[in-house]
């Protein structure tokens, strides 16, 4: 499929604790926004209703002056969400949008967090459908290769 505004992105690793340690690390805002920004941004939880049909708004601005254009302003991606399936411990699924008046982040991505538990841990995979074509995909996948890192640092 060539279509760019159909792109799947996945990011995966092995963390060294049990899932249900990650699904609450995602369910509380305050820690979501300490290991979910990528290296280089920090986050701000705009709002938050962690239930099926719930919403939430989140701001991630960049750090510093050495950074791409945001995809909301000049600093910043601004991104809501709806929560679609919540399975404890199993998986996330949240459909994201981007305020952005820029048509190429325009569009809902479907972004699921697959916990499954595995030797040692727990495998975090996430997998990003209908990627907006402004998102390279080099860059979403060092940004969600970055946020579980920063996941494991958090609860390792």
């Amino acid at each position: 499929m060539n279509d760019k505004s159909k792109r799947t992105d996945t990011a995966s690793r092995i963390i060294q604790v049990p899932p249900q340690a990650i699904y609450r690390a995602y369910m509380d805002p305050k820690a979501l926004v300490a290991w979910l920004p990528p290296k280089g941004m920090e986050g701000r939880i705009d709002a938050f209703d962690a239930r099926v049909g719930g919403i939430y708004r989140m701001t991630l601005t960049y750090i510093g002056s050495d950074h791409p254009t945001g995809k909301s302003s000049e600093n910043a991606d601004v991104a809501q969400g709806e929560f679609l399936e919540l399975v404890p411990d199993k998986r996330i699924v949240q459909r994201i949008v981007f305020d952005s008046e820029d048509p190429a982040f325009a569009g809902a991505m479907i972004m699921t967090w697959h916990l499954d538990e595995v030797p040692g841990g727990t495998e975090v995979t996430i997998v990003c459908e209908n990627v907006p074509e402004g998102i390279r995909q080099e860059d979403h996948e060092a940004g969600m290769s970055s946020t579980l890192a920063n996941l494991a640092a958090f609860l390792e």
